[in-house]
């Protein structure tokens, strides 16, 4: 099989337990750019947080951010693809948060939205201390979302609930599944995603190979978690790493090693350059 992508997720897979991408990772990445092959990152973070890792890996393939809500150039800025939420659904889960006082958070294409700092968006703030400002991911604190929605027109594409207690969160899940015009999903065992209704990364690779001209039988995919198998469809090969949800890796085509491992470079060393 002669694969032309390779899309990879990035925490859990691409990045190891340090959130770095490991030496090796690196090596085999450009050896697939030099053979010709397109590399794209498909994650749940927001766009600026993509781009850092996709000019650190010298990645020209645009961008899939957001749990598929966003398909962008990192170099012209082009949006080949862009599904936000609407405001009223935003606004509904936001009070749905409050009334069960569990945290959240919401972004559009470049900027994150918070009411307090804490859990994902404390360690991109700590994160953005030890980077250039170009780096920097633009941190809102809101002493009101509900009213800043309100008052205030934005695109959101994705919503993510966290907390570690799995029966609140279920309960929350529970109640913003009624709403029949959002997709939920996880990337962790603490959280719940919500994006506008059919956003998935699998639909968002899709889109991406129509416009690089590239067929399902030549694409390649890994991921770890839940969000990444909507992946599993749109591909010739899914992918999953060793650390990966149990349930994710009996969905998988193959399993490679863990993040910790080397697992993306593993797995495109045998299945991609298919070396013994």
């Amino acid at each position: 099989m002669e694969y032309k992508l390779i899309v990879v997720d990035m925490d859990g897979t691409l990045l190891n337990s340090k959130h770095e991408i490991s030496l090796e990772n690196k090596k085999t990445l450009k050896e697939a750019i030099d053979k010709g092959i397109y590399i794209a990152i498909a994650t749940g973070r927001i766009y600026t947080s993509a781009r850092f890792y996709g000019k650190l890996l010298g990645i020209a393939t645009p961008i899939i951010a957001c749990n598929g809500g966003l398909i962008r150039d990192l170099y012209t800025n082009e949006i080949i693809y862009h599904n936000p939420m609407t405001k009223e659904d935003v606004i509904a889960i936001a009070e749905i948060c409050k009334a069960h006082d569990i945290y959240f958070h919401f972004y559009d294409q470049e900027v994150f939205y918070i009411e307090e700092l804490k859990h994902s968006s404390l360690r991109y703030h700590q994160w953005n201390l030890l980077q250039k400002e170009e780096d920097r991911i633009n941190i809102v604190h809101l002493q009101d979302a509900i009213r800043f929605l309100k008052n205030t027109d934005i695109d959101v594409l994705k919503v993510l609930i966290i907390d570690e207690d799995s029966n609140k969160l279920e309960r929350v899940k529970k109640i913003i599944a009624q709403m029949n015009s959002i997709q939920i999903d996880k990337s962790w065992h603490n959280n719940i995603e919500i994006m506008n209704k059919d956003v998935s990364k699998g639909k968002a690779i899709e889109a991406l190979a129509k416009k690089l001209g590239i067929k399902k039988n030549e694409i390649i995919a890994f991921g770890d978690n839940y969000n990444d198998l909507s992946m599993k469809d749109y591909v010739e090969t899914f992918v999953a790493m060793g650390n990966g949800e149990d349930y994710v890796l009996q969905q998988s085509d193959y399993i490679t090693a863990a993040n910790d491992e080397d697992g993306v470079a593993e797995g495109i060393k045998r299945i991609v350059f298919q070396e013994a």
